[in-house]
C-alpha cells in the first residue's frame, strides 16, 4: 500500500476548514489526478500526503509508516522518500539549474556532500539526463531568475526526477505550460513512476490532461471526495457537477471550453474521448 487516509479532516488556524472525512487507499504504482474548483482542498490533501501539515482529524499511513508516530530522524528519512513538484518551485533565484535538481538529492546524502555540491556540482551527468527528458538539457548552468515560469516548473520536475522518490506527488505541475510541454512534462511523469512502479498522484486544474493521461481520477470539492473513478467513466453529468459552482465551462489546458461524452459511448480502445468545444 502507497497509502491510506482514514476519516482525514483538516482545519486551519484560522477556523477555516480545508478537509472533511477523506477515506482513501492507493496501491503502489497507481497514477491517478485530483481535480475539483479552487479552493477544494487539492493542495492540503497533497501536502499531508507529503507529511509537511498534520491533520485534524483521522489516520494516516504513508509509505507503511504513521508520519506522526516516527522519531525527528525517522520523519526525515520517510520525507526523503517523498518527491513533490510544486506549482511555484521553491528555487532561490540566482540558483543554477543544475544545483535545483542535485537538491533533489539532498535528504539521501551525507551533510558533507550536500554542502560540496553548492559549491561545485557532486553530479552532473545525472542533472543533464533528466533535464535533458524535459527539452532543458541546454540551460543546465542557466541561472534560475533567467527562465520563465513554465521552464521553472520543468526545473521542479526534473529535481523530483532526480530524486527518484517511493511516492511522486505533483501540485499543478503544468500551470504555466502550453499544451505541448504539458503533455512532455505529464509524459515523464508518468515514464517515471511506470518504469520504477512507483505511485503518481497530481493535482490539475485542467480537466483535459487529467481524463487523458491518469486511469484514476478523484474529484474534490468543498474539502469532501465527490467522485472515484477511472477516467472512462467520469461523464459530462459527474464533471457538471462536480464544477457547478464555477462558470459552466470546464477549466482545461488552453482554456478553451470542452467536454466529454457520457461514460457508456467515451470508451474507445480504452481512452477517454474529448469532443468539441461546448459550455456545460
Amino acid at each position: 500500500m502507497s497509502f491510506e487516509l482514514s476519516q482525514i479532516g483538516l482545519v486551519h488556524a484560522n477556523g477555516q476548514r480545508a478537509l472533511r472525512a477523506i477515506t482513501l487507499s492507493v496501491t503502489g504504482g497507481e497514477r491517478i489526478a485530483i481535480i475539483g474548483p479552487s479552493g477544494a482542498g487539492k493542495t492540503s490533501l497533497l501536502r499531508i500526503l507529503a507529511t509537511s501539515i498534520r491533520p485534524s482529524e483521522g489516520r494516516v499511513s504513508v509509505l507503511q509508516s504513521n508520519p506522526w508516530q516516527l522519531s525527528g530522524h525517522e520523519l526525515k528519512r520517510l520525507r526523503a522518500r517523498i518527491g513533490v513538484v510544486h506549482q511555484f518551485p521553491p528555487i532561490p533565484p540566482r540558483q543554477r539549474a543544475i544545483t535545483a535538481v542535485l537538491a533533489g538529492r539532498l535528504g539521501q546524502w551525507p551533510w558533507w556532500k550536500s554542502a560540496l555540491s553548492l559549491i561545485y556540482p557532486a553530479d552532473i551527468a545525472g542533472p543533464r539526463e533528466q533535464l535533458a527528458r524535459l527539452d532543458l538539457a541546454d540551460r543546465l548552468f542557466e541561472r534560475c531568475d533567467r527562465l520563465s515560469g513554465g521552464q521553472l516548473q520543468r526545473i521542479g520536475v526534473a529535481r523530483v526526477l532526480y530524486q527518484r522518490p517511493d511516492l511522486l506527488l505533483a501540485d499543478e505541475p503544468v500551470s504555466a505550460m502550453d499544451p505541448a510541454l504539458a503533455d512532455l512534462t505529464v509524459n515523464q511523469l508518468h515514464s517515471e513512476a511506470a518504469t520504477r512502479g512507483v505511485t503518481l498522484v497530481a493535482s490539475l486544474h485542467a480537466v483535459d490532461v487529467a481524463l487523458r493521461w491518469f486511469p484514476r481520477v478523484i474529484g474534490l470539492r468543498a474539502g469532501e471526495i465527490v467522485f472515484d473513478l477511472p477516467a472512462v467513466k467520469v461523464s459530462d453529468g459527474v464533471l457538471r457537477d462536480l464544477y457547478a459552482s464555477e462558470t459552466g465551462i470546464l477549466p482545461t489546458q488552453d482554456n478553451q471550453p470542452l467536454t466529454v461524452l457520457p461514460a457508456e459511448e467515451a470508451a474507445v480502445n480504452g481512452l477517454k474521448v474529448v469532443v468539441p468545444p461546448r459550455v456545460i
